[in-house]
């Protein structure tokens, strides 16, 4: 071959590859693909994100790289909008460009598997963030002790409703904090049913805890018992919201105590208006940083001190859980305000100034 023609052929060669890397495309067959030699000794977290279409994840997101920059580490995220496939081609992505742990929020609890498979043969490894990646190698877990989020709800809606018709709306099925919430909240609410005291008239999870979801939920719970419910169950702050919708448009809104978790501003401002019972406030702030001490850590090579192992149908993965606060109207100020996670005027924009609490 002429020198130029093989020239040619080489330039053309590079600038398809460029081009393909540009595009986040990377080799999801059987042959790994290469570390990319790094520029400095500087720490890169790969930090792959279910969603951030929720309030709640752009505080962990703001919180996480801020936490990481200050251990003069860089993170690089990506969000994959709740999208099974997306997911997984976005932590391949953060793989091939050489990140030294990758910390992951997963959608799918069971297809997350395959980026810790993924990750790991590369010499990467894997911090499942909040939701517990399920039948993987999983090398840590940093979470909030989602059983006890659960029982939590379900014993802050019994204090208000202690008998009567319940409704269960849970979070997505394919995540497995929906159901360690649903495990907690029974654990208060079986030994009810089974004194006769409560009867779960409808029980139902909601797909990628889209509020619209839940709102279905509600109003088929509500048809199909003619309105007579007395408590609401509901995982998060989303699904309250979908749920209060519907209760709404019967004229119950307020009437019916309903739970929630994530303490997002528009069920706070819910909650003092009187249309919500209470949420879970996970400091986001607490799980964000210890995440970022955990992600420069393992990429040190230095030594994870956690406080419990939780399993994931595969092995038990040394976690790090946190303690998660119940609030109500009554702890308001002393919590999620005082906190600075929420700001008084805005929780309370809603409710005539004279009746602001003073801080």
């Amino acid at each position: 071959m002429k020198w130029w023609k093989q020239a040619a052929k080489g330039a053309a060669t590079f600038v398809l590859a460029s081009a393909l890397t540009a595009c986040g495309v990377v080799s999801s067959g059987n042959e790994a693909a290469s570390k990319p030699e790094k520029k400095d000794d500087k720490i890169v977290i790969g930090f792959s994100m279910d969603t951030l279409k929720e309030e709640r994840w752009q505080h962990d997101k703001e919180l996480f790289e801020q936490k990481a920059k200050e251990l003069g580490a860089e993170v690089k995220t990506l969000a994959a909008n709740s999208d099974d496939a997306a997911q997984l081609s976005q932590a391949e992505q953060l793989i091939s460009e050489g990140v030294d742990v990758l910390v992951v929020v997963p959608h799918n609890a069971e297809a997350s598997a395959a980026i810790v498979e993924k990750a790991h043969k590369e010499g990467i490894k894997v911090i499942s963030y909040d939701r517990l990646i399920k039948n993987a190698d999983v090398d840590y877990y940093v979470s909030f002790d989602n059983v006890r989020v659960g029982e939590m709800q379900a014993k802050a809606i019994v204090e208000k409703a202690p008998k009567g018709n319940y409704v269960y709306i849970g979070g997505a099925d394919t995540d497995n904090n929906a159901h360690l919430f649903r495990e907690g909240a029974m654990n208060v609410l079986k030994p009810l049913v089974e004194k006769g005291d409560i009867k779960i008239v409808y029980d139902q999870f909601s797909k990628d805890w889209k509020p619209e979801e839940a709102l279905k939920n509600m109003e088929n719970a509500l048809t199909a018992n003619n309105n007579n419910i007395q408590a609401v169950v509901a995982a998060n702050d989303g699904t309250a919201g979908g749920v209060i919708q519907a209760l709404a448009a019967q004229g119950l809104a307020g009437k019916v105590p309903v739970s929630g978790q994530d303490a997002e501003l528009a069920a706070l401002q819910r909650i003092v208006e009187g249309t919500q019972t209470m949420t879970v406030y996970k400091p986001i702030k607490d799980i964000a940083t210890k995440a970022a001490e955990m992600a420069v850590a393992v990429a040190k090579g230095e030594k994870i001190e956690t406080n419990q192992t939780v399993s994931n149908g595969k092995i038990d993965v040394p976690s790090v859980l946190l303690n998660p606060i119940a609030v109500t109207k009554d702890n308001i100020v002393d919590t999620v305000i005082k906190d600075g996670y929420q700001k008084l005027e805005d929780v309370f924009k809603n409710v005539p100034k004279d009746k602001w609490p003073k801080q």
